[in-house]
This record gives structure tokens, C-alpha cells and sequence, in this order.
């Protein structure tokens, strides 16, 4: 007999105090009845050939006890799943101790950990284990074979359930040691190159990634279904799928360790996960095509790996002596072949300057002279980057072009959101998306564009003109939302599945892979790594699906910008930021549906953080970094202005339709949904503007581009297409059929959206531009705002925010400080304001009052004769909305005799004549019982709709209105 840790031949009588004479190895633990001798498993018994004893004589076993202990526990899970029947009852539960403390050796001793990971039978083991495991696995959770892309065989999720009830006992007891398995090497992993060199070697990472692939089916939507079951079914299929959840966890984790600090594996990773089978990238929405050869890319990544192939050297030397003891027979076997696609070639020297040559037929040699990653990458970058990357190419849209725009689209807004066949003037071959006159919805010379070339049907429905609308509306669900068409992608289902604390490893493996600050710098051919894997993230399908699933699963999970996923996506887009790819980024998240897309409200979110950040820093001290994010802004307010606001102004514009009676609120075709998706887009581009115009440097910027068109035209709109929320609410609102509604069901009417807190937003931004620019915000507001708010006629839609709204809280007070800066050093406002105060003695003028810089003329204007007498903002506003709803009432109501409507009408004069002569004489004036009079000879009438109901309910609270506001006059006020 000879010992097995030095193979020294052992005496022939042994006892128990025996010890091997060469390495002093104690041999004696347990007594063999057989022979009559104490042995361990360190004996190996004759006969031995010479040649097999001088071999053994020559290796020594100078392993630790940890790695012995630990080889033993691989070696009796590699017997327990090929097999397939599992160790004896007693067996397997020292094994899952002996797991369990070297898991915990592990973690807390960075020499076991150490000794662990370059152990290269050890790496061998557990890639042979999870080989043998996953078949069995997939047997026993998935009815049918997963194919080798990851896409599932269409399984029935009955059958899923039943097959995982069925086997619940033992998937449970093997994804526990699975899982224990992979932890103990994702902490091996921390000694990083060595150990990440032997983990690729023996091809553990393939392994891997086809676990990933395995989790992602069993957990994902269409891996199994806990419905229609007992609450016993249901708990157990909720334990193996958390279990499966959990393995997915870690090997995320598993990845993240396998690429930190190593560009080479960070290529590979980003070369398994960027590439499916189908290596070309699908159009984007209308788009123009980016021409990006994915083939070609596709070829040049692989060259790069393969003359990047130099192994760690100490790893060199562990893998070289593993396998030239595989010939003794006592390792696990030899390493693995290297894959056909991806063989080894570290043998050329690298070229130090790349030299692109066209004209070469091997593409391996081509490659090489050009020293990066990939010349196709290159040349697309350059292709679709921010057009205005070089120079200040694209200018900012012109306000006469967006308004040219707006009109377009608020005189077209019937056809393009309402259905067509109730016009009489549609003939069925006209085209509505930009009107005649009005400049072209095009950002950019190239693929960073924001054309629109949108259209509706007959049902009014957005359709595209290269596919049927059938089948775009077919068996349409929730997801499709968010994403047109399938989910490609080796991660990319990944944010369905995880919660926020479990998704953590995949955005650290993204930021990893391209964050500048996590790179190891420049190439000898002056390439910076980081950032050409961003570049390859955004060109390449599967990384722009990613992308989106990673911005939406924020707003399912409504993260604050405190929380860590929150902010490990926002160093992920400042990455796309310094590469000048966010506004390709933002069309690629585009959805056609959507004015903005769920991920593209997102997106606004974390650059609004990003913005944030800027405030009181001194990063513009730099004149390249106030170029970078100036162009940027430059990008998104023009798709605001060119989009955003001419859009939105159109569906609010169909509100004021409907509300006025022209339209049928049945015709509006946008459900809740969406308008709250556009309210959302909305909002989160006047935060992004908001914080903005509060950054000095930038501040100039929405000025000179005229800013305050945008958020003046927005009020005016809101004030016409949405009503306000008074302080008390009406119990019941008739219906157009009689019946009372509740108030619920009034806000859940898609064409009485209130676009809440928007109003807010607007004041807050005006005040910001229009504030004097010292840190005290004291002395005279900005000249060139004030008259751009006059020139746009921009005091009444103020004015008008000073009344009450309850969909906009502290409305009144954020108009005061608006109109605040205004009028202070603006000699034009001032005088605008005393112009709407009439001459005394002069006799008050009966019919309609001109317009003053915008202002509407159409009715009596009481706010002159009411400024007069200093009777505050707020009745101002009142008063003159209930006027204006009296005098639209009035022209509406062709269901009244001309006695009636002459009655009403001399009604609404003597309350204007009044206010205007002596606001006092009101209290003389027609009394409640007379309106009621009126009402009573109005209603005798017959023939009514509510819509003209309501209206003699407004006239009826109109002295009130009135009176209320006189008797809060100031003693010896009036003339």
C-alpha cells in the first residue's frame, strides 16, 4: 500500500498511531475488519505498476483542509446527480453541512477564499455538477425542452405547475445546494483575475449563462401559473419559484464578480448578452435605418477577443499544471475545448495605431491593423451622436414655426385624435400631420430625428402605414404599452421578474461595463473600452431592450431618486451622455401611441437628476462640459416644442370642443390611460425645464429661445379646455341623458382630464425667468421676459391663475409671484394694467371691449371697472369667468324664444352697467328671486340640456359672486 498523499510506500503493519515515513501523514482513522488494520482513505491499494508508483511519488497533495473537505462534499453532489437517485439519508446531510461551512469560510476568511479559487479541480467539480444538474432541472420544472436562444417551447403552465408540484421535495433540496454552490464561487471570484481566468477556462461562465437562461423561463410569465389552486399548491409553487428567483440572484451576482476589472471578460459578457441568433437590428419606429451592419459587428467583436486572449499568469501556470497532472488520473478531468467561434489567438502583436484598410480581404488582418473594437461601431456612432456634436449645426425651431405647428395641430385635432367620418369637410385623402405652411417635425440631419409621421383611420385609432391595424389591435395586452413586438435579449426579461433589491447585480454588472470611472483607462491604440461598449449597448437591439425594460421597471417600482437603482441608472445614462448618444437613446425608447413614452418619461426623470446635480457646482467652469449639456437641452426642448406641446395643446384643444358642445364627448377616443401618460411626459419636461431655468448658465438659454411661448400658450389652452375644481363640489352632475353621475365618474371622463398640477409647474418656470437674477431674487424682474410675456399676451392667462382651482394647489399664490416680477421695473405691464382702469367720469363702454395685447375682447370686460375699486384678483377672475360662460350660454341656447334670450341677455348687461358705473348700485341691482324669475320663464320653455341648465346656475350665482366681492372693498373705496 502506498500514500495517496505522496504515494511513499506504507509499512505493511499498521496501528493506529501509524504515520507515512515521507510526509509524516497520520494513516490510521478506522479499523478494516478485512485486513486487520486501521486505514483512511489516503491508502491506495496494490497493484500498482512502477511507472503508476513513481508518478504518485512525485505529486503531493498540498491542498488545505478546507479545499479537501470541499472536494469531498462535490465529489459525493457530482455522484448524487448523475445518478439521478440521490445519496443515502445519512449522506446527504453531512454533505450540505460540510456546503454550508465552507460557504461560510468563504465569506468571512480571504485566505480559504483564496485557496478556493485557484483550485482548479475545484472549478472542474462544480462545472461538472452544474452540467449534470441543469437537464435534470429543466425535466423537472419545464414540461418542455427550453431551446438554446431561451425561448420556450410554448409549455403549457398547467402542465409547468403540476410537473413542479410533482417534484417539489427534490427541486427544493437541489436548488438550495445549487445555490449554495454558486455563492461559494461567486466568492471565489473576488481574488478576480486569477480566478476569473480559471472560471473561463473550465467554461463555468457558459454554465452560467445557461442557468440564467433556466430561471429566467421557470420564473417569467410564461414559466408556470399559481392560479386556480389550493393555497398548499400555491405556496409550493411560490417556494421553488422564489428558490429559482434566488438562483437568478446569484448568478447575476455570479457575472457581476466573473467582468469586474477585467475589459477582456467585460467584452465577452457584453458579446454573449448583445448577440442573439438574429444578427440584424430591427427599424425603429419611423426612423430613418441606421445602416448598422450587425453581421459585421458581430465578426469584429469576436476578432478582438481572440487576439485579447493572454491569460492571467499565475492562472496560466495553475491551468498548465492541472493539466499535466489529468494524465494521473486523480483530477475530474481534462479542461474543457474552447469554443469554434471564439478560439484563442494572443500570438500577433497588437498595432498601436489603427489603421482602417478597406481594401484587405482577411478580416482577422483587417482588424488587427485597426487595433479597436470595431470599425462598423465606430462609423455608426458617428452616424447617429448628437447632430449638433461637432458644432451648432441644427437650430432651435422658431416661435412663429411652433406656433405655426400648434395651429396645425389644433385645427386638425378632430382628425388626428377624434374620428373623421363626422366631418363634413374630410374627404378622406387629406393629410393632417403638419399643416400647409408649417416647417417640417424634423430635428436633426440624421437618424437623431424626431419626425412624425403619424396617421389615424377612419376610427380615429393611430395606425402604421407598412402593417394592418387588425393585427396591431389583436389580442392587444398591458405590455404592449411599453414594447412593440418581442423582448430580445439574453437579460432582458429580467426586470419582470426581480425586485428592487434583487435586480441590484444587473445594473452593477451595466454600470461595470461602460461608467467611465469603472474602466481601466486607454488602449495602446487610444481607445477608451467603457465607452465603446456603451456605444455597442445602445446599436445593437438587445441593449436597447434592455435599456427600456430598466427605465420602465422604475416607474413600476416608483424608485425615488434617493434609492440605489434610482441612481445606479442615472450614472448608466450620464454614460450615454458623455458619448452623446441620449438623443438617439430617446427616440429608440419612442413608442407611437404615446406623445411620450412611459420609458421616455423616465429617461426625463433621471437627466433631471443628472441637472440637479449641476446646480451651485462648478462643472461649467469647463467650457466643454456647458457645451455638452447645453447641446443636450437644446435637443429636448426642441422635440418639446416641435412635439410635446403642440401635441398636448391638441388634446386639450378636444377638450375644449367637448366642452363647449361642438363635439360629443362619446367621439373621444383617447381612453384615461393615455391622457395620464401624456399628463406624466408633460409634467416630468416642466420639472426638467424648472430645473433648468434655476441653473444660471442655462437660464440664458430657454430665454433666448423664447421659453415663455411654450408655457403661455399652455395656460391659455388649460383655461379653455379644462374646467376648474371649485372649493366645494357639486354633489350630483347631470348626464347628457338626465341621470346624476357622481363626482368619480366625472374625473374618470377621459375628455375632462384635469391635467393637475400642470398649471403649478407653468407658474413656477415663468417666475424663475422672469425673476431678477441676483442670489435675493430683489429689485426689478427680467426686461426681456417681461416684454415676452406682454408680446404673447401672457397677463390675463396669469390673472386668470388667481383663482381658485383644486386641481392646481396654491395656484393664486404662485400667480401673485409671478405677476410679482412682472410688473416690477415693466413700465409697459404697469401700463397695460392702468390702461384696463377707466378714465373717471368717462362713461363705461356697453358692447364688447377691444383686445388688449392678446387679451380676449369678445364679452363686457368687468376687470377694468373692477380693478377700479381694488376688488381683489380672485372675484376678478371669477367674475369674469361666470360672465364669459353666461355669454357663451347664451349664444348656445338655440332652443330659446327670441323674447327670452332678449330677456336673458338684458339681464347680463344690467349686471355689467352696474359693476361698471358703481359697483355699489349692485346691491339695487337684480335680485336672487329675479334671476330666479328669469329662470322660471327660461325653463317653462322646455326643450333644455343640462349643459344650458348649468348654465342659469352660474348666472344665478353671479350676484353673489358680485356682492361678496364689494362688500370686501376697503370702507370709502369706489368713485
Amino acid at each position: 500500500m502506498h500514500c495517496v498523499e505522496c504515494g511513499n510506500p506504507l509499512p505493511d503493519i499498521r496501528d493506529s498511531s501509524t504515520a507515512c515515513s515521507k510526509c509524516k501523514t497520520l494513516v490510521a482513522t478506522w479499523w478494516d475488519e478485512t485486513s486487520n488494520s486501521h486505514r483512511i482513505h489516503r491508502e491506495t491499494l496494490l497493484p500498482f505498476s512502477a511507472e503508476q508508483v513513481g508518478t504518485m511519488s512525485q505529486r503531493r497533495n498540498s491542498q488545505t483542509i478546507e479545499e479537501r473537505n470541499f472536494q469531498a462534499a462535490l465529489i459525493c453532489l457530482e455522484l448524487h446527480f448523475e445518478t439521478k437517485i440521490g445519496l443515502g439519508p445519512k449522506t446527504m446531510p453531512e454533505v450540505k453541512k460540510n456546503v454550508g461551512k465552507t460557504l461560510d469560510l468563504s465569506l468571512n476568511k480571504s485566505d480559504v477564499r483564496e485557496s478556493l479559487a485557484k483550485n482548479v479541480d475545484i472549478w472542474m467539480r462544480l462545472q461538472k455538477i452544474f452540467n449534470l444538474a441543469l437537464p435534470i432541472l429543466n425535466s423537472r420544472s419545464l414540461r418542455d425542452s427550453y431551446a438554446q436562444n431561451g425561448t420556450l417551447n410554448e409549455p403549457g403552465t398547467s402542465e409547468n405547475a403540476s410537473l413542479i408540484l410533482k417534484n417539489y421535495d427534490v427541486l427544493v433540496r437541489d436548488l438550495h445546494f445549487l445555490n449554495s454552490l454558486l455563492v461559494i464561487s461567486r466568492n471565489m471570484l473576488a481574488i478576480k483575475d486569477t480566478a476569473q481566468e480559471i472560471c473561463a477556462a473550465v467554461q463555468f461562465d457558459h454554465v452560467v449563462r445557461e442557468l440564467v437562461v433556466l430561471c429566467v423561463n421557470v420564473t417569467s410569465k410564461s414559466g408556470y401559473d399559481g392560479d386556480n389552486m389550493d393555497d398548499v399548491s400555491r405556496g409550493k409553487l411560490n417556494e421553488v419559484g422564489e428558490l429559482y428567483k434566488k438562483l437568478l440572484v446569484t448568478s447575476l451576482q455570479h457575472m457581476h464578480n466573473w467582468t469586474m476589472g477585467n475589459d477582456r471578460f467585460k467584452m465577452l459578457f457584453w458579446f454573449e448578452m448583445l448577440f442573439d441568433g438574429e444578427l440584424h437590428n430591427d427599424t425603429i419606429h419611423e426612423l430613418p435605418p441606421d445602416n448598422l451592419n450587425v453581421e459585421k459587428v458581430y465578426a469584429e467583436v469576436k476578432n478582438w477577443i481572440r487576439r485579447h486572449s493572454r491569460k492571467d499568469k499565475l492562472a496560466a501556470r495553475l491551468l498548465d499544471k492541472y493539466t499535466a497532472d489529468v494524465k494521473s488520473g486523480v483530477t475530474p478531468g481534462p479542461l474543457p475545448p474552447p469554443q469554434d467561434d471564439i478560439k484563442r489567438d494572443g500570438t500577433l502583436e497588437e498595432s498601436k495605431t489603427p489603421v482602417w484598410r478597406p481594401e484587405l480581404e482577411d478580416k482577422y488582418e483587417q482588424d488587427r491593423l485597426y487595433a479597436r473594437v470595431s470599425h462598423e461601431i465606430d462609423i455608426w456612432w458617428k452616424f447617429v451622436r448628437d447632430a449638433n456634436y461637432e458644432g451648432w449645426v441644427v437650430p432651435m425651431e422658431t416661435v412663429e414655426g411652433a406656433m405655426a405647428r400648434a395651429e396645425a395641430c389644433k385645427e386638425n385635432a378632430m382628425h388626428r385624435y377624434m374620428p373623421r367620418g363626422n366631418d363634413p369637410h374630410y374627404d378622406g385623402e387629406d393629410e393632417y400631420d403638419v399643416a400647409d405652411g408649417a416647417p417640417p417635425l424634423v430635428y436633426s440631419e440624421n437618424a437623431a430625428s424626431v419626425i412624425d409621421y403619424r396617421s389615424r383611420d377612419e376610427n380615429g385609432e393611430l395606425i402604421d402605414d407598412e402593417e394592418d391595424e387588425e393585427e396591431e389591435e389583436e389580442d392587444e395586452d398591458d405590455d404592449e404599452s411599453y414594447v412593440e413586438g418581442p423582448l430580445r435579449g439574453l437579460l432582458t426579461e429580467i426586470p419582470n421578474i426581480l425586485d428592487t433589491k434583487q435586480i441590484e447585480a444587473l445594473h452593477m454588472t451595466v454600470k461595470a461595463c461602460i461608467v467611465d470611472s469603472m474602466g481601466s483607462g486607454l488602449t495602446p491604440a487610444g481607445e477608451n473600452l467603457q465607452k465603446t461598449r456603451c456605444k455597442m449597448f445602445l446599436a445593437l437591439d438587445c441593449g436597447k431592450n434592455l435599456l427600456r425594460e430598466l427605465l420602465v421597471f422604475i416607474a413600476v417600482w416608483e424608485q425615488t431618486d434617493q434609492q440605489f437603482i434610482f441612481q445606479i441608472t442615472a450614472q448608466i445614462i450620464e454614460s450615454f451622455h458623455h458619448n452623446a448618444l441620449l438623443p438617439y437613446a430617446w427616440n429608440s425608447l419612442r413608442i407611437l401611441k404615446d406623445i411620450v413614452s412611459p420609458a421616455q418619461t423616465v429617461l426625463l426623470r433621471l437627466i433631471n437628476y443628472m441637472f440637479r446635480a449641476r446646480k451651485d457646482s462648478s462643472i461649467y467652469d469647463d467650457l466643454k462640459d456647458y457645451n455638452r449639456d447645453a447641446k443636450l437641452i437644446h435637443f429636448l426642448y426642441t422635440y418639446f416644442r416641435c412635439r410635446v406641446v403642440p401635441d398636448c395643446m391638441a388634446l386639450i384643444y378636444a377638450q375644449a370642443q367637448i366642452r363647449l358642445g361642438s363635439s360629443d364627448p362619446a367621439e373621444f377616443p383617447v381612453d384615461l390611460w393615455d391622457m395620464e401618460r401624456a399628463k406624466d411626459g408633460l409634467s416630468q419636461y416642466l420639472e426638467l425645464i424648472s430645473v433648468i431655468a434655476e441653473i444660471s448658465e442655462m437660464r440664458t438659454l430657454l430665454i433666448e429661445w423664447e421659453a415663455v411661448y411654450e408655457l403661455i400658450a399652455l395656460l391659455k389652452a388649460l383655461e379653455a379646455g379644462v374646467e376648474r375644481k371649485p372649493l366645494v363640489d357639486p354633489v350630483r352632475r347631470p348626464h347628457l341623458d338626465g341621470t346624476p353621475t357622481s363626482r368619480t365618474e366625472y374625473h374618470n371622463t377621459p375628455h375632462e382630464f384635469p391635467w393637475a398640477g400642470i398649471k403649478n409647474q407653468i407658474l413656477i418656470i415663468i417666475a424663475s425667468l422672469v425673476a431678477p437674477t441676483n442670489a435675493r431674487r430683489n429689485g426689478p424682474g427680467n426686461p426681456t421676459v417681461q416684454k415676452q410675456i406682454l408680446d404673447r399676451g401672457g397677463i390675463m392667462p396669469l390673472l386668470n391663475c388667481c383663482a381658485y382651482d383644486g386641481h392646481n394647489e396654491y395656484l393664486k399664490e404662485r400667480a401673485t409671484v409671478a405677476m410679482k416680477y412682472v410688473m416690477d421695473g415693466c413700465e409697459e405691464a404697469q401700463q397695460y394694467v392702468r390702461d384696463m382702469v377707466p378714465v373717471a367720469n368717462q362713461k363705461p363702454q356697453q358692447g364688447p371691449l377691444p383686445a388688449q395685447n392678446g387679451a380676449s375682447g369678445s364679452i363686457p370686460d368687468l376687470t377694468r371697472q373692477m380693478a377700479a375699486h381694488k376688488i381683489n384678483p380672485t372675484a376678478i377672475s371669477e367674475t369674469r369667468e361666470g360672465v364669459e360662460a353666461l355669454r357663451r350660454g347664451i349664444n348656445a341656447m338655440d332652443s330659446l324664444s327670441d323674447v327670452n334670450k332678449k330677456q336673458v341677455t338684458e339681464q347680463l348687461e344690467k349686471i355689467t352697467r352696474a359693476a361698471s358705473e358703481n359697483p355699489r348700485i349692485l346691491t339695487n341691482g337684480p335680485t336672487q328671486a329675479e334671476v330666479e324669475q328669469y329662470m322660471a320663464q327660461v325653463l317653462s320653455q322646455g326643450g333644455l340640456t343640462p349643459e344650458q341648465v348649468e348654465i342659469f346656475h352660474k348666472m344665478q350665482a353671479q350676484n353673489d359672486i358680485l356682492k361678496k366681492a364689494l362688500e370686501e372693498q376697503p370702507k370709502g373705496a369706489g368713485r
